[in-house]
């Protein structure tokens, strides 16, 4: 098996010699592909194209990342190699699929059909091997699951543990924003995604499993960090915030909390991470609203203190979504069952304790 790490925000795939379609020996058949649209494709020769399916996997990486160097590095293979294989396939088809300008390359017309056909055979590929895995029980399988970046804080847990239950299975763990995970459930580019509350209209399932507490944290010698009696809200409102990107869920929940209540916040400065909050707010660069499961290490170490300010925490929840109507691999539903079990729950535990009662 080849594992590899490719894209900026911490995708994982996996290009695995392994699988049972591998082993059956489909990669050294011939895949035989005819062009159909000849308005946007001329048809130089031959009604047939033959491919192979590394082939269609190495194109499928580079065309993705834009990169010959990354997709490599993707599929633990040289650079030479890669550029070896897609000059061939390039042969094959009798058309230019890359156009180098300056230092980037760029799909052609007929690199962006390729490109649409390869994305629906390896999705087809992974489905059989999901039908295979099937057949061969819970025990084996691989999960490919994306997160969002505040989930990340107890996901490593929860793999942890569902893998101590199912030591034959392996997994691809991405972490990302919220406007990236509902790209890939649009894409079905993942099996399960763990975020906050999807939006409304989109053809998803989405289960509650474990509450989500939005608390306000400042230093510890801040003057509201030990107050006699809840602040209230009118006294935050002069205070100046370290806030999430705009489409964030955090962000999202924040607004209409205060919009609600006819609050409107200073936000002194926007992070694209919890991280950069925590370390904005601990060096004393405004107060912050966060997840509680980000805490565990600041509320130890005393780095941080969340403020018992009035009508908080924000509640919300973490939602296992997949698309609706999709065929889940036997991994994929034995996953599932143990989030939406009460084996999940415990994993909030060590965090909140820093919150009081919630």
């Amino acid at each position: 098996m080849h594992e590899g790490g490719g894209s900026e925000s911490g995708v994982r795939t996996m290009y695995n010699d392994d699988s049972p379609l591998i082993r059956l020996g489909i990669e050294n058949c011939l895949c035989c592909w005819r062009l159909q649209d000849a308005q946007s494709i001329p048809d130089p020769g031959p009604s047939h194209v033959h491919v192979t399916l590394r082939q269609l996997t190495l194109f499928e990486s580079v065309a993705r990342h834009l990169s010959f160097t990354r997709a490599a590095q993707e599929l633990h293979l040289s650079q030479p190699a890669v550029s070896m294989q897609i000059r061939q396939l390039e042969e094959a088809i009798g058309l230019p699929l890359f156009e180098k300008l300056g230092k980037r390359i760029h799909l052609t017309e007929a690199g962006q059909e390729m490109f649409h056909y390869s994305q629906s055979v390896n999705r087809q590929l992974r489905e059989a091997e999901e039908v295979m895995a099937a057949l061969k029980g819970v025990q084996r399988g691989h999960l490919r699951i994306s997160v969002a970046t505040t989930a990340n804080y107890f996901a490593t847990r929860l793999l942890a543990a569902f893998a101590r239950e199912y030591e034959g299975t392996s997994f691809a763990l991405e972490v990302t924003n919220r406007k990236t995970l509902l790209q890939r459930l649009s894409d079905n580019d993942t099996d399960l995604v763990i975020m906050g509350k999807p939006p409304e209209g989109l053809d998803l399932l989405a289960e509650a499993f474990m509450e989500n507490p939005l608390v306000v944290i400042a230093p510890p010698g801040h003057p509201l960090a030990d107050p006699p009696e809840p602040i209230p809200l009118s006294r935050i409102q002069d205070e100046t915030f370290v806030v999430r990107e705009m489409d964030s869920g955090t962000r999202i929940a924040m607004e209409r909390f205060f919009t609600a209540r006819g609050v409107r916040l200073k936000a002194g400065m926007e992070m694209t991470s919890n991280e950069a909050i925590k370390q904005a707010v601990e060096a004393g660069l405004g107060l912050g609203i966060v997840s509680v499961h980000t805490l565990e290490l600041e509320l130890e170490t005393g780095r941080l203190a969340i403020l018992a300010v009035e009508d908080f925490p924000i509640l919300r929840h973490w939602y296992v979504v997949h698309r609706r109507g999709k065929r889940l691999s036997p991994v994929a539903l034995a996953f599932r069952g143990f989030l939406l079990g009460a084996q999940s729950h415990s994993f909030a535990r060590p965090v909140a304790k820093g919150l009081g009662p919630v």
